[in-house]
């Protein structure tokens, strides 16, 4: 995310400190200074978080990694902290185990502040930026083997252990299927349906999920693809017209690669789609159409394991949709099948 003047956007940067706080005109000037070859159509608020988490290294900003807990940490320093700031770090100290299982446009909305408020505390007490506030706060309050394994317990067995992951999918999976929006379904059926191509975006473990959708696409002759490295994903998005489709996929919408991606393929004039478990995140507040589903995860866990099955069964449930109705469907699955013929004994 380079600006048209990184030097200046730096020196922008410098001139925070913990006794003052970003106002409108320091936050519209850092967002003017975006560049113009790669528009990002956030707001204002969630642009400058992205580059704070980006840029903090290059201004120089100290980061002092305390030996106190990170509660403790945010405790100690909110005398320092900017009036929304102070906002966002009450609403830590008071839930600390609901932070773990919001993004970061929940917790500036909880706290009546701003992504780029939450990010700014983040970095105040030597944190990398939110997800690795997240991962602090469940280390600190969770054990380990309790983040892992959940409700299991030291003396389950093997088959007491099947019953409770199966069971815990099971339950996320039937509850996306009563909380997912049918109209933003059928309207992600249409404009997969009316488009040229398809390209998909995701990394870490949405990318296998990504790559298995843009196969089972191109099964129903639908021009579809997903390019695992991602500088070929955000040039392939760039590259995408008015008559393309940009499907990004990520549990938490708030992944920077994915979200670069998603606004060079918005910037080209492409219909923009998300599939996301988090209603408020950066990546819905730029997509047209966003579908929301995801495991409630009564832990918090690195991988969101049952989330990424409930996303995988969304993805089946569009494949479904599209076979139906796409005109091409027939005659490329038959096509498929008498391919895969030659593959199997």
């Amino acid at each position: 995310m380079s600006g048209k003047c990184p030097q200046r956007r730096v020196a922008v940067l410098q001139s925070y400190t913990r006794e003052t706080f970003f106002h409108n005109d320091l936050i519209n000037e850092i967002y003017s200074l975006r560049s113009p070859f790669d528009p990002i159509p956030f707001t204002a608020h969630t642009y400058v978080a992205l580059v704070m988490k980006n840029d903090f290294a290059v201004a120089g900003e100290p980061i002092n990694r305390a030996t106190a807990g990170i509660l403790e940490r945010i405790r100690a320093a909110s005398p320092s902290f900017s009036p929304a700031e102070r906002r966002v770090a009450d609403a830590v100290l008071r839930d600390p185990s609901s932070v773990i299982h919001q993004s970061v446009t929940e917790l500036a909305t909880t706290a009546g502040s701003s992504p780029a408020t939450v990010v700014r505390l983040c970095a105040n007490v030597g944190l990398r930026g939110y997800q690795e506030l997240k991962i602090t706060l469940a280390s600190e309050s969770i054990p380990s083997e309790q983040r892992v394994l959940g409700d299991i317990m030291p003396d389950d067995t093997v088959g007491d252990i099947v019953h409770k992951v199966m069971g815990g999918t099971a339950r996320a999976v039937s509850a996306a299927a009563h909380a997912i929006d049918s109209h933003a379904l059928e309207a992600m059926v249409g404009h997969l349906l009316r488009a040229r191509r398809v390209v998909f975006g995701a990394v870490g473990t949405s990318a296998p999920l990504a790559l298995d959708a843009a196969y089972r696409f191109v099964t129903l002759g639908i021009d579809a693809a997903f390019a695992p490295d991602v500088h070929t994903q955000h040039v392939s998005a760039r590259m995408l017209t008015e008559s393309d489709v940009f499907f990004a996929i990520s549990h938490t919408g708030s992944t920077f690669e994915t979200l670069a991606t998603t606004s060079a393929a918005k910037a080209a004039g492409a219909t923009t789609l998300a599939l996301t478990s988090f209603s408020r995140s950066p990546l819905t507040e730029i997509v047209d159409v966003s579908l929301v589903a995801g495991s409630a995860e009564t832990i918090y866990r690195v991988e969101a394991m049952a989330s990424r099955i409930v996303h995988l069964a969304v993805l089946d449930t569009l494949f479904v949709s599209l076979s139906r109705l796409a005109p091409t469907s027939d005659t490329a699955l038959a096509l498929t099948e008498d391919v895969l013929i030659e593959h199997r004994i």
